[in-house]
């Protein structure tokens, strides 16, 4: 007998009629048609047509700050200088328990939509490390419902913070597992550069995979990613290097891209957009025309780079908002980006899904024969219908054990003369 059967799915690739049978936490079969009496299980769950999506994967969050909003004070400016000085002043009186405690609350949120997979960076600047111990303990806490990632992030800069380096090492010997830096932070370009030769140095000796923070910025004279595809070139890193915002290429002309991305396909090196954050932190020194801290997602797509989408923050001292939604991330996304053919809002969905699986190198994703039984039943009939409703998580699901469900969204309507609910699920029992 099965452990169990969910049975009428439709799949984000567009198979319909779908059946996922799972035992001892994997995914046994995925086959059309397969009913309960074909295929006795202990549980069954009719989805009723509606979407069976592999779980949602955040390729770039900051637990260390979140729901510190307002501590001390509140960022009134909301750009990103503000938010990096009121971290500064946060960070003295912070204290393990509190992190821990708005990391597993955070934690709590993200299950409850469907988000099981998250890539957060450590601050690594304080020597104390008080952070970086603080979210190794959420990783064990939270180990058997999220898969928890840290980065070692260098805040202030690795090379503008005595002993910053260091600091780094260790957060790595106590098991943090990626290198990050922040090249564009650094007091000058040249050290920016050599921020990025000496992290992907240590990451090349540890064999660690690499996550910078490359040129969150305005300024077209920013070119830590050139470097970052450079060095991954040179160390043998292909595939394991992650440049995160890119914000400055917003600014940079179309000539140097095309250069710059044929070195990052040759790098083989992945991209991190994080919209919702990019485009309030970002253009904040331009009057009008505006930039907004447009990452060049579709190009970078067609270009046949991994490009995934994150939350970034989430009511902390950078942004005030969040609620660790990803379809709003990918939402917010495909309209920055003006990616609103169909085809390219399915490549949002998969930018908050399949791709940060594969940046994360995460094993057995996906809803494929073999692959862990990890999924998120949402309200919706695809991928762009869940996208335009932020479609509620009706059930979500880790190694086949329900973690959290929602009831149905439905409004109660009374009309003369009309239905007496609705779904927002146009046609097809949605009104």
């Amino acid at each position: 007998m099965l452990d169990l059967l969910i049975h009428n799915a439709t799949l984000p690739d567009g198979r319909r009629d779908m059946s996922v049978a799972v035992q001892d936490g994997r995914i046994a079969e995925v086959v059309p048609g397969l009913t309960p009496s074909a295929a006795p299980a202990a549980e069954t769950l009719d989805a009723g047509g509606l979407l069976l999506s592999p779980p949602f994967v955040d390729v770039h969050f900051h637990m260390d700050g979140t729901l510190t909003y307002g501590m001390p004070r509140v960022n009134e400016s909301g750009t990103l200088l503000e938010g990096i000085a009121l971290w500064g002043e946060l960070k003295p009186s912070l204290t393990a328990d509190a992190v821990i405690e708005r990391a597993l609350t955070y934690c709590d949120w993200a299950v409850a939509q469907g988000l099981l997979a998250i890539r957060s960076h450590v601050d690594t600047s304080d020597p104390r490390l008080l952070a970086v111990e603080a979210l190794l303990e959420v990783k064990k806490k939270v180990a058997p419902y999220i898969d928890l990632q840290l980065v070692a992030f260098p805040q202030d800069g690795v090379l503008r913070t005595p002993g910053g380096a260091d600091s780094l090492k260790r957060a790595l010997d106590l098991g943090v597992d990626v290198v990050g830096g922040i090249p564009h932070f650094e007091r000058t370009m040249a050290d920016g550069a050599a921020s990025v030769k000496l992290l992907c140095e240590i990451a090349a000796e540890r064999g660690k995979l690499v996550d910078m923070h490359c040129d969150e910025s305005d300024d077209p004279h920013s070119r830590h990613i050139e470097s970052l595809a450079y060095e991954t070139q040179r160390l043998g890193l292909h595939g394991r290097v992650t440049g995160s915002h890119l914000t400055s290429m917003h600014s940079m002309d179309n000539y140097y891209v095309t250069k710059l991305m044929g070195l990052m396909v040759e790098a083989q090196v992945h991209v991190a957009s994080n919209p919702n954050v990019n485009i309030t932190l970002q253009g904040r020194h331009d009057t009008y025309p505006k930039r907004r801290g447009l990452t060049r997602v579709p190009e970078l797509m067609a270009a046949g780079l991994t490009v995934a989408f994150g939350q970034d923050d989430m009511m902390d001292p950078w942004y005030s908002l969040g609620s660790a939604d990803m379809l709003d991330v990918a939402s917010m996304g495909l309209h920055v980006a003006q990616m609103t053919s169909q085809k390219a809002m399915r490549q949002c969905f998969d930018a908050i899904t399949t791709n940060p699986a594969r940046i994360l190198q995460l094993q057995g994703y996906g809803i494929e024969k073999g692959c862990n039984a990890d999924f998120v039943l949402l309200q919706a009939r695809d991928p762009v219908e869940a996208l335009r409703l932020k479609a509620t998580r009706l059930k979500v699901f880790k190694r086949g054990k329900l973690l959290a469900e929602t009831p149905a969204r439905t409004a109660s309507l009374k009309l003369q003369g009309r239905p007496e609910q609705t779904s927002f699920m146009h046609g097809q029992n949605g009104h």
